[in-house]
């Protein structure tokens, strides 16, 4: 229990350093994570009885070539393609709005320096310092938060095209 104590105090001072817009960049970096998970879960569970379900209904066909049965494959592909690529824009954006609010965290420390600044003259540089750590640090964890959401985005997107190009290929027209 020891170690859970001494991590959250780690945790608290590093927030309170990075001041108010570090909350905000968490919380965007938890929503972001959990529609990652969520993507991810879905390819490793939900999306095989998807799959399943849209061959077996266009096997049961007995005719495949005419136009009515290209709309209907047309129509399992996309709405496959909507499960699919469900969240994903806003996945998307949420990892551009990451270092967009690094540097919003930049703009709010660096008034704060100016600020100190002109009441003090100029010349306290202990108390610049906080302003300046306020500035840096929202900038690198927006950052940081952009970087592993990339990653992620990367590969559930890589995903997503390949179940896609899967579930095209095994609707076939060829009986």
């Amino acid at each position: 229990m020891y170690w859970f104590d001494s991590a959250y105090e780690a945790v608290s001072r590093f927030m309170d350093m990075g001041g108010n817009v570090l909350w905000l960049i968490a919380l965007l970096l938890f929503f972001m994570w959990t529609l990652i998970f969520e993507r991810v879960w879905y390819f490793k569970t939900g999306w095989k009885s998807d799959a399943s379900k849209a061959i077996a209904l266009w096997e049961g066909r007995d005719e495949r070539q005419s136009w009515n049965a290209k709309q209907i494959r047309e129509k399992l592909i996309s709405q496959a393609r909507m499960r699919i690529y469900q969240y994903l824009p806003v996945i998307k954006t949420l990892v551009a709005l990451c270092p967009l609010l690094g540097l919003l965290g930049t703009v709010t420390g660096m008034i704060e320096v100016f600020n100190i600044m002109a009441v003090t003259g100029g010349g306290d540089a202990k108390s610049m310092a906080g302003g300046v750590s306020r500035a840096t640090i929202p900038t690198m964890a927006g950052m940081v938060a952009a970087i592993s959401g990339v990653f992620a985005n990367t590969y559930v997107t890589r995903n997503a095209e390949r179940q896609s190009q899967f579930l095209e290929d095994n609707l076939t027209t060829d009986h």
